[in-house]
């Protein structure tokens, strides 16, 4: 045995795989990196180190019969044999390309723990910028380049309860780090929490090398409803709400405007912009109104519904202020529509795009949280945000906007968006449509990977880049910000005991109400003479809670005309006459 072995081939091998015979189980497990010597010609400049993982291993032992079986004893294990099936991935050469073997390996040739070394160049781990983990059973840090992240975009793919928000957390602390502007659209009020520092276990801690850290200088969260339905929120998010085109207001619900509405909104607009140089929806509205088809009222209806949302100004929020150097800006749509939220982010993707376009704003990043609801794939939904997306993930690299997608249900996006993600975070995914997807979507992903991320622990994700050369299982790190998406603890609330609210007495209740103010009542009088003698006069009687002991109940109301003759001589009897020619 060659002197820090933990193996030797054998049996028959092959320039892309070969069986090992384990000598020290303690560093050859499932997934784990080892190296071996190969004397690919005479040539000594052939010979180099190649880099190997283990893709399956298998233990077994011949003595062990059934009848120790059954007794359920076993004492001896030194004849046990661990085999190990090992995957080339190849060596670097002096031009740094990635080769692999093209003459089989020797068997018995001994096999070695890969080092760092090796390890981070043949895998090209050679970022050295963005630390979002370590190497899933080493030590070795996972360092990304920025560069390649926003430019070529990324997704970040998951069921729910695996760890996505958590992990998109711990890039964007990276992306901040780095001065790197960001746009994020948050359904679920998850990213508000970058400003405050993380806690944890300090060996956690120190294990990945950081420590706990708030964004808050950095972090300004948006809201589109209001203060009083958001109170975490810094500043309000409005839309421009002055000279509203067709095209604008259209967008809003596309799917309440037909070629008659189309119609009747363009010849308003048209005579408002013939009247006025600025107008607002309220313009719009009154014009509208004075349309003489039956149709404008759907249109007024659609109108006043944009209205009432609220998300209309004349001090509109402005993408300058949104994307700046160094800053994240969050877009919280906690009391916001569906409906409006893709109306929202398809008008400010529109307008981020189009800046960035005339650079008038840094290279940065935009974030989409939920993609799935605002990218849907054709088949589930539709929405007005879509073609916006699709139009980033395709030409944004050419002027330095990346785009973020997370999502819990990859087969949902649309596959123009995730198949541009250069860069894929992928952690546990049991769905099958979603792991089909993923074959599909994304480069690298083999029956292989698919098994893998149906058995990934939560914090633990495949790593797939084009900066990497094959799929890699990372241990991501701590956040140094607090985590905000935790999940509600239902048994916890419904074990916790609430206080009632306070009950006030009645003696107080009854004092703090106002003392009601006293009229005197009108005289009634039973009968009206004159003209307006068959006329009832009805006056109201308002009740008034007050103490019993020192007022005096109003006198009852009398009747103004006099009651109807019992014998049906006079009176009722009349009219039953008059109808039907006799008496009742």
């Amino acid at each position: 045995m060659v002197r820090g072995s933990v193996g030797v081939i054998f049996g028959e091998t092959g320039t892309f795989e070969f069986k090992v015979m384990v000598l020290d189980s303690s560093k050859v497990y499932r997934g784990a990196y080892v190296k071996v010597w190969h004397d690919a010609s005479s040539d000594e400049k052939d010979h180099t180190w190649v880099l190997g993982q283990v893709m399956a291993i298998k233990r077994s032992s011949d003595s062990f019969s059934i009848e120790e079986a059954m007794k359920g004893q076993r004492t001896d294990k030194s004849d046990d044999r661990i085999v190990a099936e090992v995957m080339i991935i190849g060596s670097r050469d002096e031009n740094g390309m990635l080769r692999s073997p093209v003459i089989p390996f020797s068997p018995g040739s001994p096999i070695f723990a890969a080092d760092e070394g090796l390890t981070r160049a043949v895998l090209g781990l050679t970022g050295n910028e963005m630390d979002i983990g370590l190497l899933e059973g080493t030590n070795i840090k996972v360092q990304l380049s920025v560069n390649s992240l926003v430019q070529k975009h990324c997704s970040i793919l998951a069921k729910t309860g695996s760890g996505k928000s958590y992990t998109a957390s711990v890039l964007l602390e990276e992306l901040l780090d780095q001065n790197i502007p960001l746009l994020i659209i948050d359904p679920h009020s998850e990213y508000s929490s970058l400003k405050v520092p993380g806690e944890g276990n300090e060996e956690d801690f120190s294990r990945f090398g950081v420590t706990p850290k708030g964004y808050g200088s950095k972090i300004t969260v948006y809201t589109p409803a209001s203060k009083s339905l958001n109170p975490d929120a810094d500043e309000l998010f409005r839309l421009n709400g002055m000279n509203l085109t067709v095209k604008d207001l259209t967008s809003i619900f596309p799917d309440n405007f037909s070629t008659t509405h189309t119609g009747i909104l363009y010849e308003a607009i048209q005579k408002v912009r013939a009247e006025m140089e600025t107008y607002t929806i309220e313009d719009l509205i009154f014009e509208v109104g004075n349309d003489k088809s039956k149709a404008k009222w759907n249109v007024i209806s659609v109108l006043e519904q944009i209205r009432d949302t609220g998300i209309l100004s004349p001090n509109p929020t402005s993408i300058e202020q949104l994307f700046q150097k160094g800053k994240a800006s969050v877009i919280d749509f906690k009391g916001v529509t569906p409906e409006l939220q893709s109306m929202i982010v398809a008008s400010l993707c529109t307008s981020l795009f189009e800046e960035r376009k005339l650079n008038r704003i840094p290279p940065g990043m935009l974030v989409v949280e939920e993609a799935h609801n605002y990218a849907p794939e054709k088949g589930f939904s539709k929405t007005t945000s879509t073609d916006i997306l699709r139009t980033i993930a395709s030409e944004g690299r050419k002027f330095g906007l990346g785009m973020m997608v997370i999502s819990q249900r990859p087969a949902r996006i649309d596959k123009n968006v995730l198949s541009q993600c250069g860069t894929q975070v992928i952690m546990k995914v049991t769905n099958p449509n979603d792991l089909k997807a993923i074959s599909k979507g994304l480069e690298g992903v083999t029956s292989y990977v698919e098994e893998e991320l149906m058995r990934l622990p939560p914090g633990v994700a495949m790593l797939v880049s084009n900066e990497i050369e094959r799929p890699v299982l990372v241990d991501i790190r701590i956040r140094k910000s607090k985590h905000g998406g935790e999940s509600v603890n239902v048994l916890k609330a419904a074990r916790t005991v609430t206080p009632p609210p306070p009950v006030m007495s009645v003696e107080n209740h009854e004092t703090s109400r106002p003392a009601p103010v006293r009229r005197p009542m009108p005289e009634l009088h039973p009968t009206v003479s004159g003209p307006d003698s068959d006329m009832m006069i009805d006056i109201p009687v308002v009740d008034i809670p007050e103490p019993a002991s020192n007022i005096t109940p109003p006198p009852k109301r009398q009747p103004s005309r006099q009651p109807r003759a019992e014998d049906g001589s006079e009176g009722g009897g009349k009219l039953f006459k008059k109808l039907f020619g006799a008496n009742r």
